[in-house]
C-alpha cells in the first residue's frame, strides 16, 4: 500500500546524534519533528535543565513515498535508519505528531510532570496501565518497573514496537 499524501514516519538516530539527524535531513528538504522536554540534572550540588529528546534514539520525518527519494533518508549523517514494515517505511498513527506538538509549551518542550502530590498505586510488572495526563494521556501500555524516585517505566506501542517511556506515578494508573 503506498502512502497517497505525506505522512509522519520513524526515524531511528546514531546514539546521541538526533540534533546532527535533524540538521542534515532538513538541509536536504525534509520536514522533521524531534520532540523534547526538560530535563532536571543533578550534579555536584547543582541543579541545571538540559533539553532531552522525548524518544532517545527516534525523530519523526514528514514524507511523501509515492514523490519524495525517501531512500536517501537511510543514508543521512546522525540517521542510523528509517523505521520500516517490509521493504517500505511504517507510516505512523494518524495524528501522534499533531498531539505531541499540541501539548509542547510556549518554549516548544513537552510537559512530562503531573505533581499532583495524590496517593500512588502499585502496581506489578506486565500490568496493564493508562497514562491520565501528560503528552502521552490516554495511550495504553504495560507496567515495566520503577526508574527512580516517583517515576516508573512503561512499555507503550509506539513507532511500530514497544517503546520504553519514563513518567511521573501520578500520571499512570491500572486499568480494568
Amino acid at each position: 500500500m503506498t502512502a497517497r499524501s505525506p505522512s509522519w514516519y520513524a526515524v531511528m538516530t546514531r546514539p546521541n546524534e538526533e540534533e546532527k539527524a535533524v540538521f542534515n535531513l532538513r538541509r536536504q528538504g525534509f520536514e522533521v519533528y524531534l520532540p523534547r522536554y526538560w530535563r532536571l540534572r543533578k550534579h555536584a550540588r547543582q541543579t541545571s535543565r538540559v533539553a532531552r529528546p522525548l524518544f532517545p534514539r527516534y525523530l519523526f520525518v514528514c514524507l511523501d513515498v509515492a514523490r519524495q527519494p525517501w531512500r536517501s533518508v537511510n543514508s543521512t549523517f546522525g540517521v542510523s535508519a528509517l523505521v520500516c514494515q517490509g521493504e517500505r517505511p511504517a507510516r505512523l498513527p494518524r495524528g501522534l505528531v499533531e498531539t505531541l506538538r499540541a501539548r509542547e509549551d510556549d518554549e516548544g518542550y513537552i510537559e512530562l510532570e503531573a505533581g499532583d502530590g495524590a496517593a500512588q498505586p502499585r502496581f506489578r510488572q506486565g500490568d496493564r496501565v493508562e497514562v491520565t495526563n501528560g503528552a502521552f494521556a490516554d495511550c495504553m501500555g504495560l507496567y515495566e518497573g520503577l526508574a527512580g524516585k516517583d517515576r516508573v517505566a512503561i512499555l507503550l506501542d509506539l513507532l511500530c514496537r514497544k517503546v520504553r517511556v519514563i513518567l511521573d506515578q501520578s500520571a499512570v494508573r491500572a486499568t480494568a
